[in-house]
């Protein structure tokens, strides 16, 4: 009995052993050692050296020449401030063209009987492979693994394999080679192998693919087993599919008797996962993993194929893009290549987790991937997080349709993509690629066949285009629209913030008026910061910070190095609240469904383009923190509408209360507080509102604000902070309150606009205030924005980060403002013109203009020097014209004439008439 008893347990034993190793994925890893050699003059395959068993340098892969040292050196002058310099990070070492790989691979007994493939997850760009001297084929993709059938040429023992990679431009898909799938200004144009790197083996029927297609109503799926038969006849058999909770339960199966035609067949199985089956989204990112297994007839052996998935459908309607049925607000950032280590994206999960966790950490909910598709990491994460995703063509042209062969590529690589990443609920959007130009009937053809065969995600033919007749309304077939204006105007802030006076009122609904689906705002923000010199520390990869040392260089020879962090603390904090502005107005807006800032972190390409306020490697640069990030950029944001940043203390502070709420829910039975305090603290205003219920969506009115001013008898700083009580949901803005009149009285000081005046005055000893009318002003028109993009890549603008000032200089005494711009500078430095001071003598101004990086001049729009026998305070920003009407200019003003009254005043270095004359014509 004992005996029978073992032989049984035995039995299920090796019968568990067996169905182990039948359903086993077995893979033989290639990572390790390879040898390399470079063919520069394009002769190998001439040559014939995929019949060598051996050549070159060892290398180890995955990995790059980059990562190896391979490769032309790249010289490294930090002395010459050039656009060449500027233009990105610099490779330490460089290679494009064919580079042959090779390597003994050794096939077991065991996989006689299979079906062996070679997969390389990700390469650039085309891929040959031979094994023992035999040709297998080519392939040749920018989004997906390059996979080779090599059943009939290894058969058990040991090979040659060798793989030659020409990363040379195949096609003509980006512009400048600026799409972020094939670029050396973000990710570089590297050779070699990275991800996984493995022979597959697998039966000699096989299933190849499942695609998943949910129906959230029903609470069912189909799906759709591709299998691939390289028998010889047809075969019968049981499919069978079983769908889990991921890391969990079985929840559903379902099983069918199939017939397996030659060569391939696709079988259509409808699995219903039952009423309790979860719904993926943001808020409950759950996923199941549905596994196909297909059991021949007559056969011991059998396949499988898993993948995961989860319930989701993204649906729009002329204003709103909804998930699952519910209205979204996508809060989004780009991603574009940006990893400066490796010069290329991570391949595993743990190096995405810190990319989405710090978005996640911003508020963000959503990321655009500009002109590239991310492997299969990426995806997963985005996954198991919430995220929804836009993926785009890896394409970037202002010929669209010129390059017939391009077409082709770019329609294979859309299938690609579909089997490769098809069935990730985080797969959300869909473009054809970035600002297209060129044929629309193409556009529209491709977006017409992938809605028809992939209804999965939402579609549009390109993100924006600035095509005539283009770009300023959606495609017929667009799904949704993303654009920077309209044909009504504008939808972000680079259009507005320097020609409009600040109104805190005002959101895109005109602009938006009559739009048939969803917009989302395009690639807002782009507001430069100066460079964080620190980072320099950071570049321990393949990519060497030149443009970084070159600006370095260029401060310690200005004199000018000890100034660099506070010019990148008040440049990036000014940006970080145009930021506040830009998605502010965004959440406003009744008809955006979200918007995509350019960028969350730094894009180190096109001329330096440092828009972030998180480095290019997701880090802080100590400018903004998370949680004061998301109390304007979260799943629920409180708002107020109020008509300017600046009052006399004889007006009345009045606003509308407004809370957007894209949670997962209505809020009900709400509080919602708001306290106005000054700047010691001290809480001068609060009130309250009950809202039984704050739907969805955004323009949820909840209250009126009105306070007296007159209570503010000096220039003060009021905060104005909204919540919802019993939530960490708040925000915050600030205003400025001024005398409703100051005596501006003159005496010991003489206020004038004339230099001629102001000389004859000085030359008698006195104080002077002088104000030239800007037209006399030698120097930059005033620009409240800071650089746009990067100073490097548009060299045209004004080009000003920005100011730096002390706070507690007396000469701001009567002037509320912190070290760096605000609103209430606006009226101040758009009626100015930026003094140029670098051949003065070394002078600290009571206000600095930070310069861009690209030139580094000494600036400032107010000076204070010895001039002969006299004192001059010299001003650039108009402080003269319409006092009555412009309350800074009016306070400014008297706070600088306070100073000048008092003994403080006492400038400690002197310039000459000459050196006046340099500054003012």
């Amino acid at each position: 009995m004992i005996g029978q008893k073992f032989r049984s347990f035995l039995l299920i034993i090796g019968c568990l052993l067996l169905t182990s190793f039948i359903y086993a994925q077995q893979t033989i890893s290639l990572q390790g050692q390879w040898y390399v050699k470079l063919d520069k003059e394009d002769v190998g395959i001439k040559e014939e050296w995929y019949k060598l068993e051996k050549f070159g340098n060892p290398i180890l892969l995955p990995g790059t020449l980059d990562d190896a040292g391979i490769g032309e050196k790249i010289p490294m002058d930090t002395t010459q401030m050039n656009k060449e310099v500027l233009i990105k990070l610099t490779r330490k070492h460089a290679y494009i063209g064919p580079a042959w790989y090779t390597r003994k691979i050794t096939i077991p007994v065991g996989w006689k009987q299979k079906n062996i493939q070679l997969y390389l997850e990700r390469v650039l760009w085309k891929t040959q492979v031979w094994i023992d001297g035999k040709e297998i084929g080519s392939e040749e993709s920018l989004s997906a693994p390059h996979v080779f059938d090599i059943s009939d040429y290894a058969k058990p023992g040991t090979h040659i394999l060798t793989i030659r990679i020409d990363n040379r431009k195949q096609h003509e898909i980006t512009f400048q080679n600026m799409g972020h799938a094939y670029t050396d200004g973000t990710q570089i144009i590297w050779n070699g192998i990275i991800g996984a790197l493995e022979l597959q083996a697998r039966e000699k029927v096989y299933i190849h693919s499942l695609q998943v297609f949910s129906d959230i109503k029903k609470k069912t799926i189909e799906v759709n087993t591709l299998v691939k038969n390289t028998l010889p006849v047809d075969q019968r058999g049981i499919l069978t599919v079983r769908v889990y909770r991921k890391g969990g339960a079985l929840i559903a199966t379902k099983r069918e008797s199939v017939l397996i035609n030659k060569a391939s067949s696709e079988h259509l199985l409808n699995v219903s996962l039952g009423d309790g089956a979860a719904l993926w989204d943001e808020f409950n990112p759950q996923l199941y993993t549905v596994v196909a297994h297909l059991q021949l007839s007559g056969r011991q052996t059998a396949t499988e194929f898993a993948t995961d998935f989860g319930l989701r459908a993204i649906s729009k309607d002329v204003q709103h893009i909804y998930v699952n049925g519910r209205p979204t607000f996508l809060r989004g950032t780009l991603e574009c290549n940006i990893f400066p280590l490796t010069g290329y994206p991570p391949m595993n999960q743990d190096g995405w987790v810190k990319v989405f966790q710090t978005a996640r950490n911003y508020g963000l909910n959503h990321i655009r991937f500009h002109s590239w598709c991310p492997p299969k990491a990426a995806f997963e994460v985005a996954d198991s997080m919430g995220f929804y995703l836009q993926i785009e063509l890896p394409f970037w042209s202002l010929e669209v349709g010129k390059y017939p062969e391009t077409l082709r590529f770019l329609e294979e690589e859309a299938q690609r993509i579909i089997q490769q990443y098809g069935n990730h609920p985080s797969f959300c959007l869909w473009s054809m690629g970035n600002e297209l130009q060129g044929d629309f009937d193409w556009l529209t053809g491709m977006v017409t066949k992938l809605k028809k065969q992939d209804p999965r995600h939402l579609y549009t033919s390109t993100t924006f285009t600035f095509q005539k007749d283009h770009g300023r309304w959606p495609e017929p077939v667009d799904d949704y629209f993303i654009t920077q204006y309209t044909k009504n105007g504008w939808v972000r802030g680079q259009g507005i913030f320097n020609t409009h006076s600040p109104d805190f009122t005002k959101d895109y609904i005109d602009a938006v008026k009559g739009l048939p689906v969803p917009l989302i705002t395009h690639e807002i923000g782009q507001y430069s910061v100066y460079p964080r010199l620190g980072e320099i520390e950071k570049y321990t990869g393949v990519l060497d910070p030149l443009n970084f040392k070159t600006i370095r260089h260029d401060l310690r020879k200005k004199q000018l190095l000890h100034l660099a962090d506070s010019f990148t603390l008040a440049s990036g904090i000014f940006s970080a609240n145009l930021y506040k502005e830009e998605i502010e107005r965004a959440l406003k807006t009744k008809g955006i469904s979200g918007f995509q800032l350019l960028d969350l972190h730094d894009f180190p390409g096109q001329g330096t383009a440092l828009v972030g306020i998180l480095d290019a490697f997701w880090d802080s640069k100590q400018l903004i923190t998370p949680e004061r990030h998301r109390m304007y950029c979260s799943s629920v944001v409180p708002l107020i509408r109020y008509p300017k940043a600046i009052y006399s203390n004889n007006e009345i502070f009045e606003a509308l209360a407004e809370i957007a709420n894209y949670s997962a829910s209505s809020l009900t039975n709400t509080v919602v507080q708001c306290v106005i305090k000054k700047a010691d603290g001290k809480v001068v205003y609060r009130t309250q509102w009950h809202a039984s219920k704050i739907d969805i969506g955004s323009g949820n009115e909840v209250g009126r604000i009105s306070f007296p001013l007159n209570q503010l008898s000096e220039a003060t700083q009021l905060s104005i902070e909204l919540s919802i009580e019993g939530t960490a949901y708040k925000n915050q803005w600030n205003v400025w309150v001024y005398p409703n009149s100051v005596a501006l009285n003159d005496a010991d000081v003489f206020f004038t606009r004339s230099v001629s005046d102001a000389l004859k005055m000085l030359e008698e000893g006195k104080k002077v205030l002088l104000n030239p009318d800007t037209s006399t002003l030698k120097g930059v028109q005033g620009r409240f924005a800071t650089v746009f993009w990067s100073p490097v890549h548009f060299p045209d603008q004004p080009g000003t980060m920005g100011i730096l000032c002390n706070p507690k200089h007396p000469a701001l005494k009567y002037f509320p403002t912190d070290f760096y711009c605000d609103w209430q500078w606006w009226d101040l430095i758009t009626s100015s013109k930026t003094m140029i001071i670098d051949n003065l003598p070394e002078i600290t101004p009571v206000v600095r203009v930070i310069d861009n990086f690209f030139k580094n001049r000494k600036m400032a729009n107010v000076i204070e020097a010895k001039v002969g026998e006299g004192s001059l305070l010299l001003t650039s920003l108009n402080i003269a014209d319409k006092l009555e009407e412009r309350p800074a200019a009016r306070q400014l003003r008297y706070s600088l004439q306070k100073y000048m009254q008092s003994k403080a005043f006492n400038p400690s270095v002197s310039i000459t008439v000459d050196d006046l004359r340099v500054l003012v014509k």
